[in-house]
């Protein structure tokens, strides 16, 4: 099996129905969407097309890449890109195969069930303690080439912490993936194109584009001592591969056992007569991706060690990660800029696109090596491309105080609730208040931002202080609805403590209309007001104790 030649991508069609094609039919245009049955499949199949194409494709100016947006290459044209680079997606067989270490030697290799692939599959802890409640164990024993394949590359680009020696992934476990998604309706190819470099700016975004070997690039076609050297302590640096090697990554050093069941269903798809895949053979020690790299799928946040790739946490995607993801944001706590792709696309000229954008963001949140949950969000991102330069960093300097407002507003909440339930120094996890805040702010944010990009698109100066006063009112209502009617309010009377209750609402509207509130805003402060306001939280405090 060719990755390349055989049809093994599930593809939805203009009318709902699957698919399954090989990659040179990826530019049809009755292609809507992938749709394979696990949604990190789906992720990993769109950042499969996107690589290959990357890494392909000869296309070095704007107007032939704005040709082919619009019309699509052939199959013949795509053939004819994937052509140098056949023999690299060779699945199966006794030669190299993609994803799969073209070596493992004879000691140290452990053989798991085809199902362990799977990175939300229970782990050999779990098992031991019989704690898979909610992922069961044996889900997963067989699986087709098609499936096989894309569960590895899911694992390659997803790979957690798996032990000693048995590597991360090239972002860390459990990248933050943020595609941006064309304006509607668009073909699959538009969804995917969009996301792909013209070939000057892909060879100039890391590595060195000199190193003609193919292991550089992909580096299952030789063994791994051609890379790195041998040693528990070895890394590899960007610097030593090809930039293609960004997209083909592979931390783990795994080969599938060859197929042994004929006619079986996979229990991935649910295909009948498949040859189907059960065993893999594993060994520790892979390519150590230590140091700085700079994937261009992803946003990437500093640290005192560098630049490192954005992971999803616990509370899931929402409108505060609009800017930070889209724009790139710095604050006291924390700098972050945006995905590569998505840094592009808000640099296309204006009007390249016709319409609105998306931003698809996706990824494992991992505890180690346990995923606690798969994350997933299109956010939109309204005419934002169609402004200038200039336009987007007045839209940034405005949202800006939007999302500082926000945060400070969900802390008072958490604050009085916590007050309302617990005596001083209480500890525990919030994180539902949280979620409940955002989640009740988020369809205003997005008014307020759409009118925002669009006035500031036209060229219309939009007085901010009404803006902000709007959202100063919504997060107030918000945060005072949920603390009367779903957290505190609502609860049995005899398990509450009304003096509490009462004290902890009153600090909560003084801190909502308050002048540090005011003050992230931008609103006039009355300075008159500020000290009383003070005194009084510290009251309530000290009563509390």
């Amino acid at each position: 099996m060719n990755l390349l030649h055989d049809p093994w991508m599930p593809v939805r069609d203009d009318a709902g129905m699957r698919h399954w094609i090989a990659p040179d039919r990826l530019a049809e245009p009755q292609w809507r969407a992938f749709d394979a049955d696990r949604p990190d499949f789906n992720g990993a199949l769109a950042q499969f097309a996107i690589g290959l194409l990357q890494t392909t494709t000869p296309v070095d100016s704007p107007i032939e890449w704005r040709r082919c947006f619009n019309n699509p290459p052939s199959g013949d044209t795509l053939r004819q890109w994937f052509a140098p680079v056949t023999e690299a997606f060779v699945f199966d067989g006794d030669g190299p195969r993609f994803m799969q270490d073209v070596d493992l030697g004879d000691k140290g290799i452990a053989v798991n069930d085809i199902g362990v692939l799977l990175i939300d599959a229970p782990g050999e802890q779990t098992l031991k303690n019989n704690a898979d409640h909610f992922v069961k164990r044996g889900q997963i024993s067989a699986l087709c080439a098609a499936c096989a394949a894309t569960a590895l590359f899911t694992l390659q680009l997803n790979a957690p912490s798996g032990g000693a020696g048995h590597r991360t992934g090239l972002r860390g476990g459990g990248p933050l993936t943020t595609l941006v998604r064309a304006p509607e309706p668009a073909i699959l190819w538009q969804h995917l194109w969009l996301n792909v470099a013209l070939r000057s700016v892909y060879l100039g975004q890391g590595g060195d584009k000199t190193l003609a070997e193919p292991q550089r690039s992909f580096p299952w076609l030789a063994s791994i001592d051609r890379l790195q050297a041998p040693g528990p302590t070895a890394q590899i640096a960007q610097s030593q591969v090809h930039p293609a090697h960004l997209y083909w990554a592979m931390a783990r050093r795994i080969r599938l056992e060859a197929a042994v069941l004929d006619g079986g269903t996979c229990d991935a798809c649910g295909r009948d007569g498949m040859r189907l895949y059960t065993r893999f053979a594993t060994k520790n020690y892979g390519l150590n991706y230590k140091g700085q790299w700079n994937h261009p799928l992803s946003p990437y946040y500093e640290t005192k060690e560098g630049w490192l790739c954005v992971h999803p946490q616990p509370g899931g995607i929402g409108y505060r990660h609009w800017m930070p993801w889209v724009l790139g944001a710095t604050t006291d706590r924390q700098s972050v800029r945006a995905a590569s792709v998505v840094q592009r696309a808000l640099a296309l000229p204006p009007q390249t696109l016709k319409g609105p954008l998306r931003l698809w963001a996706f990824g494992y949140d991992m505890d180690n090596m346990k995923a606690r949950c798969w994350y997933e969000a299109t956010l939109p991102l309204c005419h934002l491309a169609d402004c200038s330069a200039d336009a987007q960093r007045v839209v940034q300097a405005e949202v800006a105080r939007w999302l500082a407002a926000a945060d400070l507003g969900g802390s008072y909440l958490r604050g009085a609730i916590k007050d309302a339930w617990f005596d001083a120094d209480a500890r525990g996890d919030f994180s539902q208040v949280d979620a409940a805040f955002w989640d009740a702010t988020e369809s205003g944010f997005y008014r307020q931002l759409q009118a925002l990009i669009e006035a500031t698109r036209q060229g219309v100066e939009l007085p901010p202080l009404p803006t902000r006063e709007a959202w100063h009112r919504q997060l107030v209502g918000a945060a005072v609805d949920l603390f009367d009617d779903r957290f505190v309010g609502t609860g049995p009377i005899e398990q509450q403590n009304p003096r509490r209750t009462v004290l902890a609402r009153k600090q909560l509207l003084r801190n909502l209309h308050g002048p540090k509130l005011r003050d992230a805003l931008g609103l006039p402060v009355d300075q008159a007001d500020a000290q009383p306001k003070r005194k009084a939280g510290a009251a309530r405090r000290k009563e509390n104790a």
